[in-house]
């Protein structure tokens, strides 16, 4: 691919949804960005190819409020962007699961990001005890049948949980999950890399990788304050000594640290997607240049170079949380 052309598609899974290789968070993103700005980046990534936004509503009742999704739902409209040429992928957390199912939730991010159907939806991470699998397959299973949802998919859970709700969606005859939402990166691998999820992988379940720059620390912001994502393994400051030699590699390869951290994630063969965000235009085309990167110098020795700064090897169960 060169920089002028779109960005290919893959097929997820048996679904009818074509995804873009890379896709924009809002994770902490557009609530930090002047609107201008974030209208033309996203017209900038639709540009090029970018079709699957993630827009999760992050604020619940009790927490401070949160307006990342409701600035994303003015932008792309803003933008002028037809729904026919985007998906839209969506949070649901176990937290507010309850007799009402998801509903509740999804209609109110159907509400604040201004859509009616969610392409796909990501499950939260399982913080509770008394989750039910069979309901949430069930529950997901209604939302599917109502057109609310096209596929699911779950965020950072073990494998062995993600084969039981593969088992029970068999049973039941309906849809089970898609994809997990995993953090993959040059510092975390042990789980994405791991025989569990290859298993998975190998059956056709998809990847979407996360925290992909371990919350700018990848690229080369080592002193950042703002709020970052859990650290399993804690690994976070050893991840932090490799950011110089990330950045060394980068520099000999002539590119920049954050643009190998998003071209490493590409090299996982079942990686659908990988999930970043962005505040900067630059930022946006820097990573958009990640699919040029691997193709230059090639999936096998883009893993090898960075191989030394695998900071979660032998710390992290591969099997999951």
């Amino acid at each position: 691919m060169s920089a002028s052309s779109p960005l290919p598609r893959r097929r997820l899974g048996t679904t009818e949804l074509d995804v873009s290789p890379l896709s924009l968070g809002s994770w902490h993103t557009y609530d930090r960005m002047d609107f201008a700005d974030t209208v033309t980046m996203i017209r900038t990534a639709v540009s090029a190819g970018v079709n699957l936004f993630d827009v999760g509503v992050y604020s619940v009742p009790g927490m401070e409020p949160a307006f990342t999704d409701v600035i994303w739902n003015a932008a792309i409209r803003a933008a002028g962007i037809p729904r026919a040429e985007y998906l839209v992928s969506a949070k649901l957390w176990l937290e507010g699961f309850d007799d009402d199912g998801f509903r509740p939730q999804l209609e109110n991010a159907f509400l604040r990001g201004g859509f009616d159907v969610a392409d796909l939806v990501i499950l939260g991470d399982i913080r509770r005890d008394d989750i039910v699998l069979e309901d949430l397959v069930e529950d997901l299973a209604g939302l599917t049948r109502a057109g609310l949802i096209r596929a699911w998919g779950v965020n950072n859970w073990s494998a062995a949980n993600i084969r039981r709700l593969q088992e029970i969606a068999a049973e039941r005859g309906v849809d089970g999950p898609r994809l997990a939402q995993l953090k993959y990166s040059i510092g975390r691998r042990s789980i994405a890399d791991g025989e569990p999820f290859g298993a998975l992988f190998a059956d056709g379940f998809a990847l979407q990788s996360s925290d992909v720059l371990e919350g700018g620390i990848l690229a080369g912001g080592t002193g950042l304050t703002r709020e970052l994502g859990r650290d399993p393994g804690g690994v976070r400051e050893a991840i932090k000594r490799h950011a110089a030699g990330v950045a060394a590699v980068a520099e000999r390869l002539g590119t920049s640290p954050a643009r190998l951290a998003v071209a490493f994630t590409l090299t996982h063969p079942a990686n659908l997607t990988t999930l970043f965000g962005a505040t900067r235009l630059d930022q946006l085309e820097d990573n958009l240049a990640a699919v040029e990167l691997v193709e230059r110098v090639g999936p096998e020795e883009l893993r090898a170079l960075v191989d030394p700064f695998w900071a979660d090897r032998d710390v992290v169960d591969p099997a999951g949380p």
